[in-house]
């Protein structure tokens, strides 16, 4: 198993889902994958193989559908603050971009860092990724001595007029932006088409704490579950079943209704190619379970009432299984059950997370993936304070030990 430091360059690398996908094709290679084309024939899906969707990506290692689909699911993408179509703007003299809240962001987290640009370049010969990663945005907070109220009644924010990035004096020039990503992504600014850009905090993840006991880090929603199970589907055995998948997922933030979200076909149509006919393929997913891999809270030392007081989840001991009776999660008994002997073969603990009846409870790309194949699935992660700030804070142990029981979770039996 790979130290915690792949980890950190993993997060370090993948400011986008564009960037994970990238990094995730890279890995796959190196490990013996072979990349297939959806638009391709496949006339034979057997072996280690994987595919890409834009921000998504399905890999697998399969020789038979005899024992059925072992799937892990989890989502590229992260609430951050997304580059308008026409963002050249500006105000009382300051060059400025326009910006989209995405997903759920914590405003507030964004607000006074050194900000970088990453995302993908629409040109005529395709798509060109790119980044920025040096301290080309900021976010300015309004000084207390124009708000003084703001640590009596809370501060609020306006997604359209409050965080408004600062990159330039000067009047706005229509163009800059196509012109600076063009640069960085090495083509013509001509050439530049359309962009899906984001914002990022440009400072590494660190390993913190007294003790090294945590992480801290942009996007450990989700880039820890897309990391760990990596590590699982690159260390499962490659001739023996059940058949290994993994599913990385875009636009879960946003409710996974896209064309390579876990809404879409993407994961239907590509394991009724891998078994090689419908026909296969439904026997094989009645042998099948799945895991949704996503952060799960921490109980907050600050906020301890904010959290079901019976179910009471601790950094450092182990995945977390999320339960929810209204279906936010997917999880049921057997899946638990299924899930709970992975950690038990992994050497590793387990806890139980429910939410808190009198407050609406989050979801996950679980609900999605269980409807649309009729496997059992099972909703697990990494323990996690500062869920959708633009940096947040697991344990340093926790995703080895995740990676570890989604690893024998691709050999746990049916």
């Amino acid at each position: 198993m790979p130290a915690i430091e792949g980890m950190l360059d993993f997060i370090d690398a993948c400011p986008t889902p564009f960037h994970v996908v990238e990094r995730a094709a890279g890995f796959l290679r190196a490990s013996g994958f072979t990349e297939l084309d959806e638009a391709d024939e496949w006339p034979d899906a057997t072996g280690s193989r994987f595919v890409r969707r834009d921000g998504s990506l399905v890999a697998w290692r399969h020789q038979a559908c005899d024992a059925g689909f072992r799937i892990v699911g989890a989502h590229t993408d992260s609430p951050n603050l997304r580059i308008t179509a026409q963002p050249d703007t500006g105000q009382a003299g300051y060059r400025q971009l326009g910006v989209e809240a995405y997903g759920s962001v914590l405003l507030n987290s964004w607000l006074d860092r050194d900000l970088g640009i990453a995302g993908r370049l629409a040109t005529p010969s395709g798509t060109r990724l790119f980044r920025i990663d040096h301290p080309i945005l900021r976010v300015p907070q309004l000084a207390i001595h124009l708000d003084r109220e703001v640590n009596t009644k809370g501060l609020l924010l306006n997604p359209q007029t409050h965080m408004v990035p600062v990159w330039g004096l000067g009047l706005r020039t229509p163009g800059e932006f196509a012109s600076v990503a063009a640069e960085a992504a090495g083509v013509g600014a001509d050439e530049v088409l359309a962009w899906d850009a984001m914002l990022h905090d440009i400072n590494p993840s660190v390993i913190a704490g007294i003790d090294g006991e945590f992480i801290h880090a942009p996007r450990i929603d989700n880039q820890v579950s897309c990391w760990a199970g990596l590590q699982a589907l690159i260390d499962a055995p490659a001739d023996s079943p059940p058949s290994a998948v993994l599913c990385l997922f875009d636009h879960e933030e946003v409710g996974s209704t896209s064309a390579q979200g876990a809404a879409s076909t993407l994961l239907p149509t590509v394991l009724e190619r891998i078994a090689g006919s419908r026909g296969a393929l439904h026997p094989a997913l009645a042998r099948s379970l799945c895991v949704s891999a996503d952060g799960a809270h921490a109980t907050h030392p600050n906020y301890p009432e904010r959290h079901e007081p019976d179910h009471h989840i601790a950094i450092g001991s182990g995945p977390v299984i999320k339960r929810n009776a209204n279906q936010r999660y997917a999880t049921d008994a057997v899946g638990e059950a299924a899930f709970a002997a992975a950690c038990e073969k992994a050497g590793v603990d387990h806890q139980l997370y429910v939410h808190r009846g009198d407050m609406p409870c989050g979801s996950t790309i679980g609900p999605f993936a269980a409807s649309s194949t009729g496997v059992t699935t099972v909703d697990v992660g990494v323990a996690q304070l500062s869920m959708h700030s633009a940096r947040e804070m697991c344990g340093s142990q926790d995703p080895l030990d995740f990676a570890l029981a989604l690893g024998a979770f691709f050999s746990v039996a049916g």
